[in-house]
């Protein structure tokens, strides 16, 4: 199994190849490449064009320059008159109608005769058009034209436009032509005399020019096209070896950030991570205002997995820990291992600090699940500490001080469970030694009692058996529940001597009420891992039964799961002795944790009973029925009882019948009652009514 998780942040230390994107050197060539070549290809067709139409101009302009020299010495002396003095003195309409135009046109016509000139226009120096081959043309005022204005003061202008010229059918086509306006004079340094305007059809010079420029720019294109592919599989080629590099540079950075930074058997941030961030972290919660919160998690009993599975074993396990713990928290918490089995998650920007509790419980319950490593099943208990920045501390050193505080007073109520440190958190340790003073006085001065739940045959409603509950008469504060004071008779040893004391009150109970005439039932009697594990419980039980005179069969032994998992060879051998002696053997709170189909096929156990959280939500949970279903066939397969506690509602009861669970305990039937109150319903013919009102214990 090979699990990475890298939760945590490198406040010191980035690969470059993280915070900025590589520069793709074949993007970037085919980007600028292309664009490179439409501008040049875009450009180059632009100046080819203007150049080959200046060219088409200057060439054309020569020619009508000749043409318009030829027309002033040949024809321009017999109207020279006419042109510059008379036709100003007459109307559009006169001038249009004058004998002089006509003969002007026909000696224009034959001069022209043959050229590709369209039109020919003269023009007085007041740019009233005199004569036009257009005769709609004559009598027109062009003296604001600025091609007219230059030839006027000598000079030739000439421009390429489009033209709408009549054919032979007299339609109109759209034509290419240069018009050019050029100075007639007499001599190369005479004034002006006119102005000649021709109109020369270019359009067949312009059309070769476009198919000679296409086939210009298709060859360009097709050039470089050849050149970009070219030179793009050189450059595509050299990125590949930049990437390749790049790659190898960033996975050399990788490692390195990683063996500095993060735990190499578990992949997640390391102790030294942890300290950089959390301080970081304290800085911006101070700057912010924000809630920050720091949880430190430890495993419980640890030590016992490395001593009796081995290191190899206890390596597996902590890295399955570091796998199931990023489930529990926010894509922006940071998880890290500080060493050994013990963990640490950041909190940054927490709402309200019963959000922590949630993220508690996941844990609790993440790491609660059995952990299959090669052929072992482990069950594993987590101890955890919380410290908050609102608790008048913001630096990192006090959030590790009292978080580790916290977590050690969780492992001392029991471990598998998460404690806040406060400010009162001395004032309860305080108060635990005081406790357990007080424990160690009520052992001698006999304030234990024990009180009792009927187990009841749903058939019938009769009680069929009894659980024997320990409870503390304290003489100060009254009756103490059994959670708040059995932890602590675990951790100071004290369990097996009032363990001892309950085993033997319960049976001499038992055999007072059979002595008394009642029908006998089963005493059931919770036996703790602490006393399971010791040396004396067989004889403790075998003493009991003699002392008291109780008859094996009537005594049934409650042992929990987290019995089996820590020396499976030796509870079985204990198991077995308790066997022998006639006792029944039940595992409580069965299917929360610990139990396997391995181990049960081993133990010689009579009885399982279905832990209470399979059963409060019964009635609304398919997958409920169906645990409590499968426990009951399989108990059934092997030949046991099976018994369903912390029932409270006749809809659960009527489920757990119909699904193979005939017995059951509970507050429906009754709560924990003092032996009197037992001895009077079984005086009742061990009928008992069912409460209208589930009573609190």
């Amino acid at each position: 199994m090979s699990t990475v998780f890298s939760r945590g942040r490198e406040p010191l230390f980035n690969s470059p190849g993280n915070n900025k994107r590589r520069f793709n050197l074949s993007r970037y060539f085919a980007v600028i490449s292309l664009i490179g070549i439409f501008v040049f290809v875009v450009a180059s067709t632009y100046l080819y064009r203007n150049i080959a139409i200046s060219a088409i101009k200057d060439h054309q302009s020569r020619a009508n320059v000749d043409l318009a020299r030829a027309f002033a010495n040949s024809i321009w002396p017999r109207y020279q008159s006419f042109v510059t003095t008379k036709a100003a003195q007459l109307s559009s309409k006169e001038l249009r109608d004058h004998v002089e135009i006509e003969k002007l046109k026909n000696d224009v016509d034959s001069q022209m005769q043959g050229l590709n000139v369209v039109k020919v226009k003269i023009y007085n120096l007041d740019g009233l058009t005199v004569f036009s081959t257009d005769p709609g043309q004559i009598g027109i005022d062009n003296k604001h034209n600025p091609r007219f204005t230059l030839a006027r003061i000598g000079k030739i202008a000439s421009e390429i436009e489009l033209q709408n010229i009549r054919d032979d059918q007299q339609d109109e086509i759209e034509h290419t032509v240069l018009s050019s306006y050029i100075p007639i004079r007499k001599a190369e340094n005479m004034p002006v005399d006119a102005v000649f305007e021709l109109y020369t059809d270019v359009t067949e010079l312009v059309t070769r020019l476009d198919e000679t420029q296409k086939q210009i720019t298709l060859g360009v294109i097709i050039s470089f096209i050849s050149l970009y592919l070219f030179l793009f599989a050189i450059i595509k080629r050299a990125d590949k070896i930049i990437k390749s590099q790049d790659k190898k540079y960033n996975t050399d950075i990788e490692t390195i950030r990683k063996h500095a930074y993060h735990d190499q058997l578990t992949g997640l941030a390391n102790r030294t991570n942890f300290h950089a961030c959390l301080d970081d972290a304290t800085k911006r919660a101070k700057r912010s205002g924000d809630l920050l919160a720091l949880v430190v998690i430890d495993i419980d009993r640890f030590k016992l997995v490395n001593e009796s599975l081995g290191y190899d074993a206890g390596d597996e396990l902590l890295r399955v820990i570091a796998s199931r713990l990023p489930s529990c928290v926010r894509e922006t918490d940071s998880i890290y291992r500080l060493g050994g089995d013990e963990f640490a998650i950041i909190l940054e920007k927490v709402a309200h600090p019963e959000d922590i509790a949630l993220v508690a419980r996941r844990v609790l319950e993440a790491l609660s699940s059995p952990i299959h490593i090669k052929t072992n099943e482990i069950i594993i208990n987590t101890s955890i500490g919380i410290s908050l920045t609102n608790q008048g501390h913001s630096d990192a050193y006090s959030l590790v001080k009292e978080a580790d505080i916290a977590m050690m007073n969780a492992k001392g109520d029991g471990g598998n469970r998460f404690i806040y440190f406060t400010g009162e958190l001395n004032a309860i340790a305080y108060d635990r030694l005081t406790m357990e003073t007080d424990l160690r006085n009520a052992v001698s001065n006999n304030e234990f009692v024990l009180y009792y739940q009927p187990k009841i045959l749903t058939s019938t409603n009769e009680i069929v058996g009894v659980e024997a509950l320990i409870r503390w008469q304290h003489p100060d504060k009254g009756l103490v529940p059994p959670n708040d004071f059995i932890p602590l008779l675990e951790n100071t040893g004290l369990i097996n001597q009032v363990g001892e004391w309950v085993l033997r009150t319960a049976c001499r109970q038992n055999k007072q009420w059979q002595d008394a005439g009642h029908p006998p039932v089963k005493m059931a009697v919770n036996i703790s891992a602490r006393q399971f594990r010791s040396e004396s419980i067989v004889t403790c039980v075998r003493q009991a039964l003699y002392d008291t005179g109780l008859d094996p069969k009537y005594l049934e032994l409650e042992l929990t799961e987290s019995l089996f998992v820590e020396n499976v060879e030796k509870a079985i051998r204990t198991m077995i002795l308790l066997k022998d002696i006639g006792v029944y053997i039940a595992i409580d709170d069965f299917g929360t944790g610990y139990s396997s189909l391995n181990y049960l096929r081993q133990f010689p156990v009579d009885v399982l009973k279905i832990d209470r959280t399979f059963i409060r939500d019964l009635t609304t949970n398919p997958k409920d029925i169906a645990i409590a279903k499968a426990i009951s066939t399989m108990a059934s397969s092997l030949n046991m009882g099976v018994i369903a506690e912390g029932v409270e509602d006749m809809r659960q009861v009527s489920i757990l019948k119909d699904n193979g669970c005939n017995e059951v305990q509970g507050f429906l039937y009754s709560k924990p009652v003092a032996a009197n109150e037992i001895e009077e319903f079984l005086a009742t013919g061990r009928m008992l009514p069912i409460l209208t009102k589930v009573k609190s214990a």
